[in-house]
């Protein structure tokens, strides 16, 4: 009879976007609990030794974080399974790199560095907003952060813009047709679109999805759920020609013909 929870994870069984291999060895890294689930993070030992190759193995991992070098969001972490996921800032200060966590064409978190202005905030999907003692608004985002007295026109699907050094709402974005989106889940995953239109159908549990188009201007809209779009920017076409000029795009462009669209 099991008790506790798990504290192993099998390197078969591992997140294909970690991108491990079968024969290096028996076990994976098992992110620690934290903001992001386990399918949806990249614990902080991969990006540093995988990712960035700065260390070769674990115990290298480990005596630099314990150095207090790393930070994410702005906060110290020594903890080297901690689980960063979208959108997150990890900061090394000895070197002055920023980077931002964000998926790739094929689904996988790139190594995207950023300016040090940039990495003073981090844009939030709005997961829930509710009403707690005394009548206290409170407003919780994708990355488990709860915020009290957010702006009354602020709902729920909605991208918010957090300061990091202060934890506060500085602007966000309404989830509307029009605005620029990237898918975070499902067969979708890293696609960045412009919202066409948003139509509520009854599967299961889950009562809305939303109709994004791909990149390309040449391919239909491609349908994602409610759950995985998040808004990123209000219109602007500069993500769509980011993304449409990859090499996965192009291949995607040149394959299309007029009359299996029209199909």
């Amino acid at each position: 009879m099991a008790r506790g929870p798990k504290k192993h994870l099998k390197r078969v069984a591992a997140p294909k976007h970690w991108m491990l291999d079968k024969l290096t060895g028996v076990f994976a890294p098992r992110p620690s609990t934290g903001p992001h689930k386990l399918r949806e993070c990249l614990p902080l030992i991969i990006f540093l030794r995988n990712r960035l190759k700065y260390a070769l193995t674990g115990d290298e991992v480990k005596k630099i974080c314990m150095q207090r070098f790393i930070k994410i969001d702005g906060k110290v972490r020594t903890d080297i399974t901690y689980p960063a996921g979208f959108m997150d800032v990890i900061s090394i200060e000895k070197t002055g790199e920023h980077f931002r966590l964000i998926y790739d064409v094929k689904g996988r978190f790139t190594v995207h560095r950023i300016t040090a202005e940039e990495a003073k905030y981090k844009l939030c999907k709005v997961r829930k907003i509710f009403v707690g003692t005394k009548g206290i608004p409170h407003l919780v985002t994708h990355d488990a952060r709860t915020i009290r007295y957010p702006d009354p026109l602020i709902k729920t699907n909605d991208t918010v813009q957090i300061d990091l050094e202060t934890g506060k709402i500085t602007e966000f974005i309404k989830f509307d047709t029009g605005n620029v989106c990237m898918v975070t889940g499902g067969a979708n995953l890293g696609r960045v679109g412009v919202i066409i239109n948003r139509r509520d159908i009854l599967a299961l549990s889950m009562w809305f999805t939303s109709r994004i188009p791909l990149a390309t201007p040449l391919l239909p809209g491609c349908p994602t759920s409610l759950w995985s779009a998040r808004v990123t920017s209000r219109g602007s076409p500069c993500p769509v020609e980011r993304v449409s000029a990859s090499p996965l795009q192009r291949r995607e462009t040149r394959d299309w013909q007029p009359s299996r669209a029209a199909a």
